[in-house]
Formats: structure tokens, sequence, C-alpha cells
């Protein structure tokens, strides 16, 4: 079913029905949700792992190999490559510098989205999109490395459920979701890698090797900047070694780029303002539910983002200085991570994909929802047949009850966590 629905959304595509897309979206999660359902306490069968991987494998090939539908980021990674492969820096210099006229071509040059600013990306994208581009150019190397890089994470995510004791079978949470098939093999989007190395930080975590950790980190934080969230979740107190190798990778990793001066981090400043994340606060999703209420219509974007960042700080704090030193990071960094993405993120679905590894290992309703209803988002491009100006509503139908099922998890949680420690205390009763 998830393979004929795959195909059925290509065909779509190939129509521009953007709106029969969605809804052919919508039975892929349903077809995904029963799989989900029908595995989650399987047993560890390296048969059935084998088998998911590869139905998982076969769905994203022709996705990798049709046209990319739902974006063109994907034609800027091909550019930037290109110029980096010239000797030019991609924080620089903007597509339209009358510099890359022998460059330019109707297949990639012509289908980039913003020909007048430079890259927003960091430095292992950039490397990424070298290294890629030295392969071949095009859009389709370019998925196709992107599906390479869900493969790594497939390895990981078997190797870290194993080494937690959790049934190996629950990758098919993550490689059976129909997001990350049309966002990575179908739009080839950078975070891909981002998960892959978000992943390698985990099991260097867990095999207590903090420089390592480290290490990954920064590389997915260099990927897009919002990983590092997962710090405080995966740093063991009073080791130096994991933010010493995080911080030492992060700064060298800009030093190949340092001719850009203070324009070092490209557009990306601009892209914030363009996504409404300046001082109007468009693109806060909480900032503008709070707007509609009458004593908080007035409340600015700097004081909605020092209240974001405030929440994320003790949140971070909390998990750094936790006693349990030993406890698995996967709700620690779960709960870092989406609360992150309903504060500060940008709204797009590729954004969600990282959340779903997290409910491999956290049984989490609340993250079942947001990515999966995180679909919707789709309605609100501009080029759909749903006005943007209904944005706050369809927000609304995915924030809101996530928030609930949330409390629900945490509820849960803490239950479960109370019946764990219940035989121990009275172990030790009976020993005093």
């Amino acid at each position: 079913m998830l393979a004929a629905l795959t195909i059925a959304g290509l065909q779509l595509q190939s129509e521009d029905r953007l709106e029969c897309f969605v809804i052919v979206g919508l039975l892929q999660i349903a077809t995904y949700l029963a799989a989900v359902c029908l595995t989650w306490n399987s047993s560890s069968s390296r048969r059935l792992v084998l088998g998911v991987a590869a139905l998982a494998i076969a769905v994203r090939v022709p996705v990798a190999l049709a046209p990319p539908y739902l974006s063109n980021d994907v034609y800027r990674y091909v550019w930037d490559g290109r110029i980096e492969a010239a000797g030019f820096n991609p924080y620089r210099y903007t597509p339209a510098d009358t510099r890359f006229g022998s460059l330019r071509d109707d297949s990639i040059y012509a289908r980039i989205g913003s020909k007048y600013v430079p890259t927003i990306y960091p430095p292992t994208a950039e490397a990424v999109f070298l290294l890629v581009t030295r392969v071949r150019e095009s859009a389709t190397a370019m998925k196709l490395a992107m599906a390479l890089f869900e493969m790594v994470a497939f390895v990981l995510i078997v190797r870290l459920l194993a080494v937690e004791g959790l049934p190996t079978s629950r990758l098919l949470i993550y490689a059976w979701h129909p997001l990350p098939i049309w966002e990575f093999a179908g739009s080839g989007h950078i975070d891909a890698a981002l998960i892959a190395c978000s992943l390698a930080m985990l099991w260097a975590a867990r095999q207590r090797r903090p420089g390592l950790a480290g290490f990954f980190l920064a590389a997915a934080t260099l990927v897009k900047f919002y990983p590092a969230v997962l710090l405080p979740a995966a740093y063991r107190r009073w080791d130096w070694r994991m933010p010493a190798l995080f911080s030492s990778t992060m700064i060298i990793a800009y030093l190949p780029f340092l001719s850009a001066g203070s324009q070092i981090l490209g557009f990306l400043p601009g892209y914030a303002g363009q996504e409404g994340f300046d001082a109007g606060g468009a693109g806060f999703y909480l900032l503008g539910l709070l707007r509609c209420l009458p004593t908080l219509g007035h409340l600015s974007a700097r004081a909605y983002e020092t209240g974001a960042l405030i929440v994320l700080a003790m949140l971070s704090l909390a998990f750094a200085l936790r006693r349990d030193r030993d406890r698995p990071p996967y709700a620690m960094a779960a709960a870092s991570a989406a609360v992150f993405m309903l504060l500060l993120s940008p709204h797009y679905p590729w954004y969600f994909c990282w959340l779903i590894v997290f409910v491999c290992f956290v049984r989490s309703f609340a993250l079942f929802w947001l990515t999966n209803a995180c679909l919707s988002l789709y309605l609100m491009t501009g080029y759909a047949f749903i006005p943007t100006t209904q944005r706050l509503i369809i927000e609304s139908v995915i924030y809101l009850p996530f928030v609930l099922l949330g409390l629900l998890d945490l509820w849960a949680y803490r239950r479960w966590q109370s019946r764990r420690l219940a035989p121990e205390a009275s172990k030790s009763a009976g020993l005093a």
C-alpha cells in the first residue's frame, strides 16, 4: 500500500495537483501508522529489519529519480557546490554576480529560487554540496546523496535500538514515514545529513566517547544550526571534552570562508527577516496566537524571543545538571528539539523530519502527531489551494493538539518513572 501510494503521489506531482497529493500523503500516513502499531513491540528480527529497510529503499528510488516538486532548494545546493569548485566563497557572492556568466545554465542556475542573495547554509552543508557535485552536478545526484545519508541513519538507528535493548523493528518508525520519503528522496533537503550526524552523536554519547559526540554534534549544527539544542541532553556533567570538541569544530569549519568577513553567515540574517523572525514577528506561531488575546495584542517580537530563549535555557540547564548522568538522552533530546521547533523554528515540513528519529526510542503521541500533521503546512506555501491568510488556523490545527498530547506524554512518562522506582524504594526500605 505504501509503495502504491508513493507511485500515485509521483503521478499527481507530475500533473501539478498539490491538493490531491496532500490527500495521498494523508493516506500514506494512515498506512504508516497501521504498520507502526503492528511492529512497535515486535522482536528484534534481522529478517524483519532487512525487509523494512528494503521497502524503504525501494520506495525512495523512483522518488529520487523524479524531478523535484515540493521545493527547489536542491538547485541552490548544486549551484553552491559548483561555485565552490570554481574557487568562489558562497557566503560572499550571489548567483546573479557577473563573475558567474560561464557557470550559468538552464538546468541549475535558471531554477534557483533566490539568485540575488548569498547562501544561508553552514560549512558542513557546503562541504556536502561540494563533494556531491564533484561526482555529478545534478539535482538527481544530490537527491540520491540525501538518500544515502538516510541509509547511514538506518544503520545507526538499528545499532542504537540494539544498545538500548529495544526492538530493532522500530526502524520502521523512521524508514517508512512518508515525510522523509518526500523531503529527502523527493526534494533532496540537506536535513538528511543533519539527521545522520545527530544519530552519530547519540551513538558516540552512548558509547561514552564525549569528544566524538561533540564533533558529530558540531557537524550536525553546521548543516543547520538548530541541533545545538541537543548539547545539554547528551552532555555529562563536569566533562569538558564534548563542549571543547563541539566549539573547536565549529570554529575550524568556518576558517576556509573567512574571506567573507562580516558576511560569514551569508544571507542567514536576511532569511530570518524574510521568514518573519524579525521585529514584526510574523513567523512565530505562538506569538501570533498570543496577540489574539486582548491583553497581549501589542506583545513585541523581542519580548517573545526573550521569553522563548529563557524557556529553552531553563530546560537545557535542567538537563545539563541532571543527577543521573547515565540516563539515556533520547527523552531529553526529544523534549529539547520539540520545544525549540514549537517556539522558534521555521514552519516548513522538512524541518520536522529529525523529530521522527526520537520516536524510535521514546513513545510520544505528541511527536507522532506533529511529524504527520505537518504535511498540511504545504497548504500555506502560496501556490496551494488554501489562502495563506488562513495560516494561523492551519498551524493551530497542528500545534494545539501537539501541546495537549505533549502534556499527556509527560504525565505518562512520570507515571512510568514512579512505577519503575517503586520496587527499588521498597527494596531499600526492606534492607534498612
